[in-house]
């Protein structure tokens, strides 16, 4: 049995979305954040040394990293299922599976860090808010204004990442076009915004949105 140990408010929320897709069979394991520092809790230690989500076990196998999860559980439980048929689009979709987390995501979490570095102690307020837009304006902000106007490039030109066709490329895209949407804002990239909106209307994803418990990203 395939066992998902989800972190509330996390990438696991894909995982779920996935099996839900593929129609598996799975047991879910819950854990919420620190109030105070959102990091995940110990015990999730337990089940993989860094103590991140998502983890998944299947029989003997722990894995961890959503991309080598996604990847796993498409090649040995679906069937052929959500991966391109032709060549060219198992490129794109080779390239959109790693491009979510390798790329996308390093912008967005140092926007994270540093909209927290501008919350710092009134004392040194000044200093962290200068140092921090200094970071964001140079730097941050040109590099995810860059990648939202490129992935709004390639949705205006096919309706998904990977071709024609929904493949696990597009739940591994939802979640930093989710952290986006919610932190930046995408409303002046329409075909982002349309995807945002079919991938919510699948009855997959709010299955997985049901089972997982809710699903706030912008804190």
């Amino acid at each position: 049995m395939i066992t998902v140990h989800h972190l509330d408010n996390s990438r696991s929320q894909r995982v779920l979305w996935l099996l839900e897709e593929l129609d598996l069979p799975y047991d879910i394991k819950h854990y919420k954040r620190d109030r105070k520092t959102m990091l995940a809790p110990p015990e999730l230690r337990q089940v993989h040394p860094l103590g991140k989500s998502p983890v998944v076990t299947d029989g003997p196998r722990t894995l961890a990293e959503s991309g080598a999860v996604l990847e796993y559980l498409v090649g040995a439980h679906g069937k052929g299922r959500l991966v391109p048929k032709t060549e060219e689009d198992r490129l794109r979709y080779t390239y959109w599976m790693h491009f979510a987390e390798g790329t996308a995501m390093s912008p967005l979490l140092l926007k994270l860090i540093f909209d927290r570095v501008r919350k710092a102690p009134l004392l040194v307020r000044p200093v962290a808010n200068a140092i921090a837009n200094q970071v964001m304006g140079n730097f941050v902000q040109p590099n995810i204004d860059r990648q939202l106007a490129y992935i709004e490039s390639e949705l205006a030109a096919r309706a998904w990442f990977a071709g024609p066709e929904f493949t696990a490329a597009d739940i591994q895209m939802s979640f930093p076009l989710e952290v986006s949407a919610s932190r930046v804002g995408v409303d002046k990239y329409p075909h982002i915004v349309a995807f945002l909106k079919r991938i919510h209307e699948r009855p997959a994803y709010q299955r997985a949105l049901a089972k997982g418990g809710p699903y706030q990203i912008g804190a």
